[in-house]
């Protein structure tokens, strides 16, 4: 009885409640009539009526019998009572001969509806061809068969008319009911979530749910009952945005589809991504509209759009935004500056010596110092700022200020750049080992008039590295001359490329002499004249090549030169020991033992006349490696000189283990010899220190007849200077040495 959806059902409903209705009506009628027609003599009727009314009762009663059993009874107790009733009452009864018919075709089929009406004609036949009712027909009132076959035609049009009436539009329904059936059963197992709401005058939050499907109730965990006349607000999760739903309600009082992508929060679980539409389903011009709302979740793809999201505008490693992420931030700041007249900061920070922790305990330890300092900067600055990781260990910190001076700006941006070096100088331990952290920052200011995002972020990054020039953890505010020292830089950069392949490099020599003035080696220092004849300093150009990498191929250059250099004063027979400055990068390079085995191969120039002069610098970074890599190149032959020595940081414990050769006194110390104390006693103590260790020294700086005597008492090491000799092309050397040998 519960199955509505399909012909079968609609008939087993139609049959109960047809036969409710006859017990109550019919029970109610034969109280009233019976006695009436007991006082009129027509007891027959009254029993027809009672026997019809307990046969009801019967069929309503035995509801096991099986329908189409219980539906002939019925139509057996009404073919009867009008048989009955037309024999007792006459043709005044005659209208209860079309109730079969009619139930039949309802309640069966169209072949039951039809042979009731069969039966009824032939009632009708036989009563008036015997004369048992009247049935007067104009001009046939003296043929009793022929009035009654008349009849009997006319009966059996209204009834197959109406039978066929009513079997065609159940049959119809049936059509309509089965594909009910299959579209309920499809909505019913679909993967989306599907609701139907009923129609009201005013869409809202708590328009009533109608239907529900299993998809439905699975993901949410509620059952049917719970969900049935409850409003959207069932799909509402604790973080959806307000006007999302309020955006879904206008559109659906306007009679517009809707979609929209929410925070659904299931009775239990966790809440989840869902996309939802909204569309309205209208009959006709009928206003009044049902409106289905199909769901389905989208929390994977939502993840993976957020993760393809953070991977486009976040840094893996530490979470901060990157550059693309920065440089919408940054242009938008710019362009409000330029709007409000507003001035902002921008902060660009590069952590000191990051490389030396990448190098000597590996970029996994590395890795964890740049997500300690990210998480610094963060905790430094206000919640309004942003801090990015743009690459390597280069973080940018944007301030969200308004400040309307530029004096004002600078001030606060010099008071956030101390609490960031506060905060990152802070104790740390870096995987057992206590660390700090230390930062050089530049400032650039975002203001009225003021460059683009690109050249702001690059005015930075010049302040930056005059912070680190002036001595690493430090801040410096971006000025115009910096700019123009950079773009100074960047012109001698690009003119020292060409430069190498114009043959506009060549290398000087200055001879070292001993006590006595006899030359015992020389220095090959490299000089720059340009294509016009001016000198660029080596002090100038030297730093650029560095900077920009430059002096790898420049020292790869220089070693043949130098090579070169030997074999022609071989020739000349004035060969000597010649020294040759190498670059803490070009030593660091993974080729480089490799690169000058190739040279010296390829040039045939004996490595033992070649004395490689290094700075302290490259003894303090990565002490292991650069021992071993010096070990390899003695094993060839070379020696080494620590070039300056004295400015640095030596480690002195290091020095027994390095294969050396000399140290050479930095001419810094020799300008103030032999007048300033302080001078003396360091040029003093290098000499000692060297006579302990065995190990040659040289002067440098050496220019007047006083500093030559002073180390002439002390230690007597040997001497390069202005005093002796200036650097000069080798065929002035070479002709300077001949002439000395013939004097």
């Amino acid at each position: 009885m519960n199955n509505i959806t399909n012909i079968a059902g609609w008939r087993e409903r139609i049959f109960a409640s047809l036969l409710t209705v006859v017990l109550v009506v019919g029970a109610i009628s034969t109280a009233v009539v019976i006695p009436f027609l007991v006082q009129n003599g027509m007891s027959l009727v009254a029993l027809a009526d009672g026997l019809a009314l307990v046969w009801m009762f019967g069929i309503w009663r035995f509801k096991r019998l099986s329908y189409a059993t219980r539906v002939l009874n019925f139509l057996a107790v009404v073919y009867v009572l009008a048989i009955v009733l037309m024999l007792s009452v006459g043709s005044a009864s005659l209208s209860y001969l079309l109730g079969p018919p009619l139930i039949a075709a309802i309640l069966l089929n169209l072949r039951s509806a039809m042979i009731a009406t069969g039966l009824g004609v032939a009632a009708l036949v036989v009563a008036g061809a015997t004369s048992h009712i009247e049935l007067s027909v104009p001009g046939m009132s003296d043929a009793p068969l022929k009035s009654s076959i008349v009849a009997a035609i006319n009966f059996s049009t209204v009834g197959v008319m109406l039978s066929l009436t009513c079997s065609t539009l159940l049959q119809g329904l049936a059509r309509s009911l089965k594909e009910l059936e299959l579209t309920s059963a499809a909505v019913a197992h679909l993967n989306d979530m599907v609701l139907i709401l009923e129609p009201t005058h005013n869409p809202g939050p708590h328009q009533p749910i109608i239907f529900v499907n299993d998809a439905f109730l699975h993901r949410m965990g509620y059952a049917r009952a719970e969900v049935l006349g409850k409003g959207l607000h069932l799909l509402r999760g604790q973080d959806t945005d307000d006007t999302v739903f309020a955006g879904l309600f206008q559109a659906m009082a306007a009679n517009r589809t809707a979609k929209a992508e929410i925070m659904a929060c299931p009775r239990t679980g966790d809440a989840f991504w869902l996309e939802i539409e909204v569309m309205p389903f209208t009959r006709d011009e009928d206003c009044a509209s049902n409106w289905v709302v199909v769901s389905r979740d989208i929390t994977e793809r939502r993840t993976a759009a957020d993760a393809i999201h953070r991977l486009a505008f976040y840094d893996v490693l530490t979470g901060l935004p990157n550059r693309r992420l920065l440089m919408d931030r940054l242009s938008a700041t710019v362009a409000r500056s330029q709007a409000e007249g507003s001035v902002s900061a921008v902060l660009y920070l590069d952590i000191d010596k990051f490389k030396n922790v990448n190098d000597e305990r590996g970029h996994a330890t590395g890795d964890v110092l740049l997500g300690h300092a990210a998480a610094r900067l963060k905790q430094a600055v206000r919640d309004t700022d942003m801090v990015a990781r743009i690459g390597g260990d280069e973080f940018i910190v944007l301030l969200d200020s308004r400040d309307p001076h530029a004096d004002t700006a600078a001030s606060r941006a010099l008071e956030a750049a101390a609490l960031m070096r506060e905060a990152l100088a802070a104790p740390l331990d870096l995987k057992g080992k206590p660390y700090r952290i230390a930062a050089s920052i530049g400032i650039a200011l975002a203001r009225p008039g003021g460059p683009g995002a690109h050249d702001l972020l690059r005015e930075a990054d010049t302040a930056m590295y005059h912070a680190k020039a002036a001595g690493r953890d430090g801040v410096m505010v971006f000025e115009d001359a910096m700019l123009a020292d950079a773009q100074h830089a960047l012109t001698l950069e690009r003119d020292l490329a060409a430069a190498l392949e114009n043959g506009e490099l060549a290398m000087h020599l200055q001879l070292q002499v001993d006590q006595g003035g006899l030359p015992v080696g020389a220095e090959l220092l490299m000089r720059w004249r340009r294509a016009d004849g001016r000198m660029e300093r080596p002090d100038i150009f030297i730093p650029v090549a560095e900077s920009s990498g430059l002096i790898v191929p420049l020292g790869h250059w220089a070693l043949r030169q130098a090579c070169a250099a030997w074999l022609t004063l071989e020739e000349a027979g004035c060969a000597m020991p010649l020294s040759l400055n190498v670059s803490p990068i070009q030593f660091r390079q993974p080729d480089f033992v490799e690169q000058v085995q190739r040279i010296f191969a390829e040039t045939d120039a004996p490595a033992q006349e070649f004395i490689f002069e290094v700075t302290e610098g490259l003894l303090i970074e990565d002490i292991d490696q650069t021992i071993r890599r010096m070990h390899q190149l003695a094993s060839l032959g070379i020696r080494f000189s620590v070039d300056d020595f004295g400015t640095g940081y030596s480690n002195l414990a290091y020095l027994k283990k390095m294969p050396l050769y000399e140290l050479k006194i930095d001419k810094s110390f020799m300008r103030d010899t032999p007048q300033d104390h302080n001078s003396t006693a360091i040029v003093q103590s290098i000499l000692a220190m060297a006579g302990h260790l065995g190990l040659r020294v040289v002067a440098e700086g050496v220019e007047t007849a006083a500093q030559a005597c002073y180390l002439g008492r002390h230690g007597a090491p040997c001497m390069q200077g202005f005093h002796y000799h200036r650097p000069m092309p080798l065929a002035d050397v070479i002709e300077r040495l001949r002439a000395a040998e013939y004097a």
